[in-house]
């Protein structure tokens, strides 16, 4: 691996200092709580709903689906087909319900429904999975800029980690959108240029790429058959309506976004932009996916290299060279998937195009990383810090609150970004721990809108039985083998999709079972 060129280091550090400066910049309006967290809600919706699709198409999109298509097949992008289903519900019920509730936390309606037990274990839900999220994107970043820069993945994250703090910390949720409006284009153009670069060098072009993709089926979108245990249609189907409606409906980043918007329409708005506009994009990053094994299909010797290199990672310095290339030899393609699209802008992207692409992939990282520091903050201020231990807080002191939050929430990203350093598939991870993390709380915003008539004792009840469902589906693979019978056999991303149900139903049943009692008394 070689290191960058001059010129697009300098590209790279231009894009850098440029971000901070927009952080500068912003810093000027930011005297206000008010203003860091919501902008005073003066953002036109088109300039958000571009925030919100930047936030989308993050490090995760960017390195981890090519890796996935790669790998795999289009299985994951049924994720993407199921964002109209739930942005449908978000802009016709959550979003004009938050605008009307006026506070800037989307949890604080839950202390209003079910006390303040259910407000506090939604932002603690939320603030393990904004964590969990700014991991895997500091850890997705880092594998690729290790393999361009040959610096180690904890220094690119310090320094990427601390850039982004600069200007999340000054500029405030204003920044993150403008910034993210800048970002939104860069990664797009990024994509595009990647895909027009592979298909330059592909012999026999598009056609070819098709042909060797067919014959792999790697355009298949998964089984259609119900099954449950493995990562089928339906599977993923399910588990991106839950994952979006998530996001659309309860998620900090997303809501802080509509109170920030000028009306409800215009919020409403801002979300259809961003399914429209990611629909096209994630499929562009599949079909990269599919246009890089067409090209290592053409030229396997690179592929090779790969694999070598994955091995030699693996294994220690001692290792022998026959040792690399027996273990090299028994390698899956899913084991190296996420280190094709690296190893292709290294050793085939002409210098300068590489600085702009590598820019695209540090917005992708970036914008998602900035966003869940400043909500992550957010919360934490609202619905811990004002909530238990200053409710007479000052604005000014609030102020500084959300700028410590945000500093300490980037750096618990970085640290688990470092401690993920090893995984395999970076989509993969993600999918897991947002679905674990989650914890169901959808099921409890659900219980709290659709049954008016359920109290805190149904709610409580019932979350404690969603939460011991999603830790059984969670760890019950590491029973030992004379409980195995006690095993879950269902897959991995259905565990949002039953733990929010179990929630949901478990909260209906025993709301219904107390009326009837009390009805028989």
């Amino acid at each position: 691996m070689r290191n960058l060129p001059i010129l697009d280091l300098l590209i790279v550090a231009a894009y850098l200092v440029t971000m901070v400066l927009v952080g500068i910049y912003f810093s000027r309006k930011n005297k206000s709580s008010n203003q860091f967290t919501k902008a005073s809600g003066k953002i036109p919706g088109w300039a958000i709903g571009l925030s919100l699709y930047a936030t989308f198409l993050s490090s995760n999109t960017f390195l981890g689906v090519p890796g996935k298509a790669f790998g795999t097949n289009w299985n994951a992008f049924v994720f993407s087909i199921s964002m109209p289903f739930a942005a449908w519900i978000a802009s016709k019920y959550f979003v004009p319900f938050y605008r009307n509730a006026g506070g800037v936390s989307a949890y604080t309606h839950l202390e209003h429904r079910f006390g303040s037990w259910a407000r506090t274990y939604a932002v603690v839900c939320f603030i393990l999975t904004q964590i969990a999220r700014m991991g895997t994107i500091f850890f997705g970043i880092a594998l690729t800029l290790q393999a361009l820069t040959g610096y180690s993945m904890q220094t690119i994250m310090l320094v990427i980690g601390v850039c982004i703090i600069i200007y999340t910390f000054l500029g405030g949720i204003e920044a993150v959108i403008w910034t993210e409006v800048i970002q939104a284009g860069i990664k797009t153009l990024g994509a595009v240029l990647i895909v027009y670069l592979i298909i330059k060098d592909m012999p026999g072009g598009v056609s070819k790429i098709i042909e060797i993709g067919q014959k792999s089926h790697k355009f298949s979108l998964g089984s259609f058959s119900p099954n449950f245990t493995e990562s089928t249609f339906w599977v993923v189907l399910l588990y991106g309506f839950f994952i979006n409606l998530n996001n659309f409906g309860i998620d900090q980043n997303y809501v802080q976004r509509y109170h920030a918007a000028t009306s409800v329409k215009k919020a409403s708005k801002s979300i259809w932009l961003c399914v429209w506009l990611y629909l096209p994009a994630s499929l562009l990053f599949f079909f990269i996916g599919s246009c890089l094994y067409a090209y290592y299909q053409i030229h396997p010797g690179f592929l090779e290299a790969i694999k070598h290199q994955v091995a030699g990672e693996s294994l220690n310095s001692t290792a022998s060279t026959a040792e690399i290339m027996q273990m090299a030899s028994n390698l899956k393609l899913s084991d190296y998937a996420d280190k094709v699209m690296p190893h292709f802008m290294v050793t085939q992207i002409p210098s300068g195009l590489i600085g702009l692409i590598v820019s695209a992939i540090l917005s992708a990282a970036m914008s998602t990383i900035s966003s869940g520091m400043n909500s992550s903050a957010t919360v934490f201020s609202v619905d811990i810090y004002k909530r238990y231990f200053r409710p007479e807080i000052t604005d000014k002191q609030n102020l500084f609150v959300l700028h410590i939050g945000t500093i300490i929430f980037g750096l618990l990203g970085m640290g688990t970004g470092i401690a993920l350093i090893g995984v395999k598939s970076l989509l993969d991870t993600w999918w897991k721990l947002s679905g674990i993390f989650a914890g169901g709380v959808l099921g409890l915003f659900l219980l709290g809108l659709v049954s008016k008539t359920s109290k805190n004792t149904e709610a409580v009840t019932a979350t404690i039985i969603g939460v011991l469902v999603i830790l059984w589906m969670t760890f019950s693979s590491f029973l030992p083998e004379k409980f195995s019978f006690l095993r879950s056999s269902i897959h991995e991303s259905m565990i949002i999709v039953i733990g929010t149900m179990t929630i949901f139903l478990a909260g209906l049943l025993l709301t219904f079972a107390r009326k009837k009692r009390v009805k028989a008394e």
